[in-house]
């Protein structure tokens, strides 16, 4: 059986990629100034893209903080539902999840 290693650092890592990420959607939606319909189109296409990816990164780094609170608290790696014990092997691939997986939602 695997161990989470250091969680607080790989969160604090995502969440640190996660607003670049988001900064960098930023500037690209910022810069599109085109006066030309046919790339006003493709410009608006496009930005529907960057808004969604902007949106996720967004949910994800709620999560992410929400993680990190529980890692302050000593409540990190226990479900927030059923208060069972979430396995190492499922901390390695969601560090964020906050529940385990008998109590995930499912999608």
């Amino acid at each position: 059986m695997q161990t989470v290693q250091d969680p607080k650092t790989t969160l604090t890592l995502r969440l640190e990629q996660l607003k670049a990420r988001i900064a960098e959607i930023e500037t690209e939606l910022e810069s599109h100034q085109s006066k030309d319909w046919p790339d006003m189109a493709s410009e608006r296409e496009s930005d529907e893209v960057l808004e969604e990816m902007g949106l996720s990164a967004q949910h994800e780094m709620r999560m992410i903080e929400a993680a990190l609170m529980r890692v302050e608290t000593g409540e990190y790696g226990t479900c927030v539902t059923c208060g069972a014990e979430i396995s190492a092997e499922r901390l390695q691939l969601l560090p964020a999840t906050p529940f385990c997986r008998d109590c995930a939602p499912r999608r």
